[in-house]
């Protein structure tokens, strides 16, 4: 028995919002006094550091639930199977349904059971629940679903990430323009075809990082100070994840057994190009070798980051033969990694 994705889809939201759409926006430091650069260099100096153009929000009667219905419509229909068989439906997302202009987040009832709900399944014994784990959440699922089929407590499970980031983002704030909307979700089924989860490695540091992701008030000191907004210490998660991002990925690749030659794409969490590039760096740096060309594929230049969306998104396009210049084929084998607020990391060797 292995355990596989056998069937994929997403959501891409249909608002575009380029970088020239913050040119307008009233930029602040932390303090509240006015960031000394005009709008056109600090989107310019945005652009180079995290390759993001333009990026994806959901229009105003969508929630996070919602998209992910949609997604995970995509995915059963991709695995042509039945809802009625799935086990469990886990869904990983960080802040819930937010409808635009509210100042709560709405998780009564949960969003998986939410999704359940709007997919019609009737059957009581198909779990649903929710994973705060940060952007890592949807990789985390998927190790959570394997872990369920091997002690035989389920055989099919519908595992999604999606979140609406545009509508917890401080508009003052320059990192707001980092953040997207989006939904990706998967089938895990066990099967007796070849390939599958080869390893998979998983890790939360809490001692000084747990904080460098959080909520806070907006740099607008005229703002409400009891509605609050994403914030990072960006430098310090950049650090983070060069860091530990690296072994994590190379742990996984250990114990999986396959030669880091035989990888033929990392598909890492889309939270900034440069930080990306660097992390395969320097993880093929750990085995003496240079980051193959071609072997990243990437997505946040059109959609930004969405979070725990970003991978499956991105195996989403991948396996659809969406990206330019990137194809998979059976029997490739292919590396998952993420990060973020956590601080969580993990990684999954899969073969296609």
């Amino acid at each position: 028995m292995n355990i596989k994705i056998t069937g994929s889809g997403s959501y891409i939201p249909t608002e575009i919002v380029t970088n020239k759409d913050f040119t307008k926006h009233v930029f602040l430091n932390d303090d509240g006094t006015p960031f000394p650069l005009p709008n056109e260099v600090i989107t310019e100096k945005f652009y180079d550091i995290t390759g993001i153009e333009e990026r994806r929000y959901v229009t105003d009667d969508l929630q996070t639930s919602d998209i992910a219905t949609i997604a995970a419509k995509r995915a059963i229909e991709d695995a042509d199977i039945d809802p009625e068989t799935l086990d469990y439906i886990i869904f990983a997302h960080n802040f819930g349904n937010v409808k635009k202009g509210a100042i709560q987040t709405d998780l009564l009832p949960s969003l998986a059971t939410r999704v359940k709900f709007d997919l019609r399944i009737k059957n009581p014994k198909c779990v649903a629940y929710d994973m705060l784990f940060g952007c890592p959440g949807w990789v985390e699922g998927v190790i959570q679903a394997q872990a369920f089929i091997k002690a035989g407590m389920a055989k099919k499970c519908l595992v999604i990430g999606a979140e609406t980031l545009s509508r917890v983002v401080d508009m003052h704030d320059r990192d707001s323009m980092i953040y997207s909307d989006g939904a990706g979700a998967t089938i895990i089924e066990a099967t007796e075809d070849d390939g599958g989860i080869l390893a998979h490695a998983s890790a939360t540091f809490t001692y000084d990082e747990a904080y460098y992701l959080f909520f806070g008030n907006s740099f607008n000191k005229e703002h409400d100070p009891d509605v609050r907004y994403i914030k990072m210490h960006g430098r310090k998660i950049y650090e983070f994840a060069l860091s530990q991002v690296p072994k994590a990925m190379k742990e996984c690749v250990e114990a999986s057994g396959i030669d880091i030659g035989n990888i033929k794409k990392v598909l890492i969490h889309q939270a900034n190009e440069k930080m990306d590039e660097a992390i395969i760096q320097r993880f093929y740096k750990l085995f003496g070798q240079t980051a193959p060309e071609g072997i990243m594929p990437m997505s946040i230049h059109k959609l930004g980051n969405s979070s725990v969306a970003t991978v499956p998104t991105l195996y989403d396009l991948l396996v659809k033969g969406n990206l330019d210049n990137h194809s998979i084929l059976k029997g490739d084998v292919i590396l998952f990694a993420s990060v973020g607020a956590g601080m969580n990391v993990n990684a999954i060797v899969y073969r296609m």
